[in-house]
């Protein structure tokens, strides 16, 4: 019962299909996914998130201390970039992202995370529960978890010390060592249906950027999901980050990056991994990463342009234009000095 009603029927997804731009499932959690959420927007209506749910740090994990439930904060995230951007949408997406502060136990509490947990209490269904904050928010597509139970990330670190064990997503993120490998727990997690289904009838999948060992690579390490983006027939993109994160990816090339993407998933093969020319140590590894990987590279300047780590959500939307049209080659810059064809 909700309140004193019966339980509505389930959500269907509000797109169908002929929407507009390819099926795109985007994949990861946090600003990176925001990020790439943010720019396909601009190319498709047809978008699915696929959101890692291994947080275990503030308001998120909080609430999934408490009542056990999948970790609500990178979920909130993707709905709020989804969000359609008339009055209504961006005044609830403002309500969503809003947090309490005070001196009590609302301190640093999101409003949507509360909300998205009250839904899924109220119907027992985690999907059906962010298919309805979607509606709310008006959301063009649909924000899906990747796994059907809370996961942690545990992670092998290598430092001074020698090798030990770190574990959970927040701790593994700003480790001082250096990150060899990391795992699951439970290491064999159900994933979530309608996320392996997504991604099975996808045209194109987008991975990152974001946290490359919290964020990205625990998307192939859910049994279920990862077999589905093995033998998928969408083509595979792989967004690379602006910069080297402190702690988690601190000292790693770019072509670090796709490497040990393909360490922890053997066999994975991308069509295309888009980078920025200005975050590349060595344009001939990454082309040889690339390849490894059987993917063709994509460079194209899509940070924001102000020397900050942040992707430009209209330059990214270009990007994966041109690697959704097969536009692979070298572009100049245009007559107002950005990038053109």
């Amino acid at each position: 019962m909700l309140g004193n009603r019966p339980l509505p029927a389930p959500l269907r997804p509000r797109l169908q299909p002929g929407a507009r731009g390819p099926a795109v499932v985007a994949l990861g959690g946090g600003h990176g996914l925001a990020a790439t959420l943010g720019a396909l927007r601009h190319i498709s209506d047809n978008l699915t998130a696929v959101v890692t749910v291994a947080d275990d740090g503030g308001s998120s994990g909080r609430l999934r201390q408490e009542l056990g439930v999948l970790p609500p904060g990178d979920l909130r995230m993707a709905l709020s970039a989804l969000c359609d951007d008339g009055e209504w949408g961006l005044t609830w997406r403002d309500v969503l992202q809003h947090r309490f502060d005070s001196d009590g136990p609302l301190n640093n509490h999101a409003v949507g995370n509360l909300l998205i947990v009250a839904l899924w209490e109220l119907l027992g269904d985690e999907v059906a529960g962010l298919d309805w904050v979607g509606r709310l928010l008006g959301v063009r597509g649909r924000v899906l978890p990747m796994a059907a139970v809370p996961l942690e990330i545990e992670a092998t670190v290598v430092d001074a010390a020698g090798r030990h064990t770190v574990r959970g997503q927040s701790r593994v993120a700003v480790t001082e060592g250096r990150v060899d490998h990391v795992q699951l727990v439970p290491a064999d997690p159900p994933a979530c249906p309608e996320a392996v289904a997504a991604v099975r009838a996808a045209d194109w999948v987008v991975l990152g950027p974001g946290s490359w060992y919290t964020s990205v690579i625990p998307h192939l390490m859910v049994p279920e999901l990862a077999e589905a983006l093995h033998t998928t027939p969408a083509r595979r993109a792989l967004t690379l980050n602006l910069s080297p994160q402190t702690g988690e990816t601190e000292g790693m090339t770019a072509a670090d990056h796709v490497r040990t993407l393909r360490d922890h998933a053997p066999g994975f093969r991308l069509d295309v991994v888009v980078a920025d020319p200005a975050a590349v140590e060595d344009l001939d590894d990454l082309a040889d990463a690339a390849a490894g990987a059987g993917a063709e590279l994509l460079l194209r300047q899509v940070g924001i342009g102000d020397g900050s780590a942040r992707h430009d959500s209209l330059r990214l939307a270009a990007a994966f234009r041109d690697a959704f049209e097969g536009v692979l080659g070298d572009v100049g810059p245009g007559p107002d000095g950005t990038t053109a064809r």
